[in-house]
Order: C-alpha cells, then structure tokens, then sequence
C-alpha cells in the first residue's frame, strides 16, 4: 500500500559572517530560527507528519558553515527524511544550504521569515528575503529542483498553505519514486488505449511491474472460496446491507465479496502499493463473478485498484491519493457524455468501481449483476491522467464541480467545466485517454509542483 506518513528535516540557517552591531547580529539569528522551528513541530506535527531538527548540531543548534551541513545531512539520512525545509534565519549561507540539499537529495522547500523589525534608528537584524534570492540561485546552478514559501510570518495561512502543499508533493514524490504495481491479467482485447511500455516506466521512473498471471489468481480465488466461508458471509451480509438487490446478484454475493479478501492477499503478497487489473472480459470465465463492488470496499479501505488494465490510471490514482495524504478516496470516472442541456456539463462514469463513502447521501444504492450504482455526492473535483506518448510523459491536471443531470446507470457524476470543449479537444489529441482520476478538492498546484521534482515528466492543462 502507499505510505502517507512524512518526515521532514528542519533546518535553520545563518550566514557564517563577522558579527557586528545591526543586520549581522549572530544571537538574533540564532534565536530566531529556533523560534521559528519549536512553531513548526508544535503546530505541523500530527498524524502523517513528523520532524527532524538541528537540536546538538553545534552549540546554537543552527547551520552556519559547510561542517554543519554535512553534520546536518548526516543525520537528515540516517533519521530517513522525506523532504528538507530551509529557514533562512538570517541571510542564509548560499553554500551550505546547496550543500545540505545536494547531499541528501530529497525534496526541498525554502522560506524566509517575515523581515519584520525595524528600529527607530534604522538598524534591521536580518534581510532574510534578500539572502534567498541568493539561496534560490545558488540551488539553481546547482541544478537542485526546490519548493518555496513566499517572505511571510510563521503563524500566517500563507505559510501553513504551502507547507501543507510542500507536504502533499513531498509524499507524492516518495511513493512515486519506490512505486510498485501489480498488473493483474491482461488488458481487454479492443483497449489499445491503455497500452503501456512496462519498460520505459522503469527507466524513466523506477517504477516497477509486477505481472500477475490469471491463472495464479484463479488459485488463490477459489482457495479463498473453500477455505473462507465466515469471512465470506460476513462480506454477503454488509454487500445485502448496503444496496437495494437485483435478483442476479444475491446468489452470488459471497463470489463477489471473496475479491475483496483476493486482492487485500495480493496487496501483501507482492508488496504492491497500486493494482492494475483486468475486470471484464477473462475475469468473469474465470472465476464466474465480477469484482466491481470488491473495488469499492477495498478503495474504502485504502486500496488503489484501476479497472480495465489501465496501468496509467492506477499511477494517477496513486499519486492523487498521496496529495491528500490518504485522506480522500481518488475514483476512476471516465469522460463518457455530454450533458443534453449544459454544454459545459460531461458524465463521468464507470460501470460500479467507486468507493461506497463517496455515495451522495439523497442517491439510492442499487446493486445491478454485480455492479453497484449510485451518484457521487457534490463538491469539487481534482480531474487529472498521467500518460504518454512517443516516450514524453506528461500529467493532465484540472478541476470540476458537481452539477445536475439526468439519472443513469453505474457510479457517476455530472461534472462541470469552465470550458469542456477545451476538455474534449485536449483528450481528442492527446496523449490522454477518456479513463480520468478524480478526487474531491483541488489538487492542480500539488501536481504542478510534483511534476518539477519527476524528471521525464511535464505538467499540462486544458488551457
């Protein structure tokens, strides 16, 4: 599965400079970076962040010269950081910064503080906004790829927006990086659309396949249905509680339900963090069930699972998941009608593999030959795809909002664009195809932001 929790270097730094009375003061440079990064773990810390600091680096717990950056990547390595934050407690030294962020190679953000004190004879103590200027080139020649928080106050939303961003992108870029997928039978015959090159994925991005071959999981399903029976009715029995039945599918509820105990064993078994999986064609003369009510609960449990062997689509799934820190479910609804009425109005769609908790409340749950239907409930939406062409990967990233349109069949929504012809024709030349991933909330500046860190792959839009 993915990992949403991220761990994150702090770390103050002053310029390595003679002191002398005003701008250059040592001791207020020193006190404010420490200032500043007790704020930071007392009101950033929680459930999917945790830090490391400069705490008996040196005396005054703050970077000041190469030894103390390499003391400080040492230990940023060693706690196993994700991501690198440079507060620029004064000027800031250009080089050792560079130095820290080269060393340990992961995402990094940098930020000065509000220059905020003036005195009434005219001195300043820090000019944290100049020295970055110089930071942010140095890491350029560097050619360092970093994040930054406009000169702000701690406390401001300025500052807890894009850190709060710079975490999103930081879990993004870790699991993206140590990705694993599972691609589970083959795609369906008429799908040229999703063809992938399981090569290029692993050059370009260390992103590694692992196949799964039908008849391997045509064992462990049926293994599962002689030796799982209780788990089985007690799937049934949630699957009965949920939807408003079809006279199809109750006989064959405990089959539907024993994908669910399938593909949490196939998660475990192979270590994978996304499946990409053949739904619709083999699967059914298989084993003689379909499992797309089995997404949903297993997408309710924190599971990314694409339909139609859309490799890409699992990868985007994946990647939304991880800007929401696993917060949101991301579905898979793909670009399939014109509203009749509104021509800035598409249905997204697909046959029934959308997390149950994403039901509109006032939508009735039906269970129709094994797939469920119901309307996703209102808000706004990420709408984005990763996909490639002639080896030039690029990731489409925009947004939507919910709005009305007639009832249909499946898991949907009636989505709407400030432009869909610009949708269309985007998705009509490509390199994308219909399949999209959607999640609730805008997510557009996180994947923007993700794609610097990812070489081999560009942001994109409809505009």
């Amino acid at each position: 599965m993915l990992n949403y929790k991220v761990k994150i270097g702090l770390a103050p730094i002053r310029r390595d400079v003679t002191p002398r009375p005003g701008i250059f003061n040592w001791e207020k440079a020193e006190e404010r970076g420490q200032i500043l990064v007790k704020y930071i773990e007392e009101n950033f810390a929680g459930n999917h962040v945790s830090f490391v600091d400069t705490k008996g680096i040196n005396p005054v717990n703050t970077v000041i010269n190469n030894d103390d950056a390499d003391a400080t990547a040492k230990r940023f390595i060693d706690e196993k950081v994700d991501a690198v934050v440079i507060i620029n407690a004064n000027f800031g030294n250009e080089e050792a910064i560079a130095r820290l962020a080269k060393v340990v190679g992961k995402p990094v953000l940098i930020w000065a503080p509000l220059d905020d004190v003036f005195e009434p004879d005219g001195m300043r103590y820090t000019d944290s906004q100049c020295g970055l200027f110089g930071v942010s080139r140095m890491l350029q020649r560097m050619n360092i790829t970093f994040s930054y928080i406009e000169s702000c106050k701690v406390e401001s939303k300025i500052f807890a927006n894009g850190f709060e961003k710079f975490v999103s992108v930081s879990c993004m870029v870790k699991n993206f990086k140590n990705f694993r997928i599972a691609q589970v039978g083959l795609r369906p015959a008429p799908f040229y659309s999703v063809i992938f090159n399981e090569g290029e994925l692993m050059q370009k991005f260390g992103i590694n396949i692992v196949p799964i071959n039908i008849a391997v999981i045509m064992d462990k399903y049926n293994r599962i249905l002689a030796e799982k029976d209780t788990e089985l009715e007690e799937g049934a029995k949630l699957l009965n509680s949920r939807y408003e039945m079809d006279d199809l599918t109750p006989p064959l509820l405990k089959k539907v339900y024993a994908f669910v105990l399938l593909y949490e064993q196939i998660f475990a078994e192979y270590k994978v963090n996304a499946v990409s999986a053949e739904c619709w064609t083999a699967m059914q003369l298989a084993v003689g069930a379909m499992p797309c009510t089995a997404y949903s609960i297993l997408a309710d449990m924190g599971y990314i699972i694409s339909c139609e062997s859309d490799m890409h689509g699992a990868i985007t799934m994946a990647m939304l998941s991880c800007a929401s820190l696993g917060e949101k479910k991301p579905f898979f609804g793909e670009f399939t009608a014109r509203h009749p009425e509104n021509k800035n109005a598409e249905l997204l769609w697909h046959c029934g593999p959308f997390a149950y908790s994403l039901k509109a409340e006032d939508s009735v749950a039906k269970e129709v030959n094994m797939r469920q239907w119901f309307r996703v409930k209102d808000g706004s939406y990420t709408v984005a795809r990763m996909d490639q062409d002639n080896g030039d990967y690029s990731f489409l990233a925009g947004t939507c909002k919910t709005t009305d349109g007639p009832y249909t069949f499946g898991t949907y929504l009636w989505a709407q664009f400030d432009n869909l012809t610009k949708w269309e024709q985007k998705l009509i030349e490509g390199p994308y195809i219909h399949h999209m991933a959607e999640i609730e909330g805008d997510y557009t500046e996180e994947i923007k932001e993700f794609c610097k860190y990812i070489p081999n792959l560009r942001i994109d839009t409809v505009e």
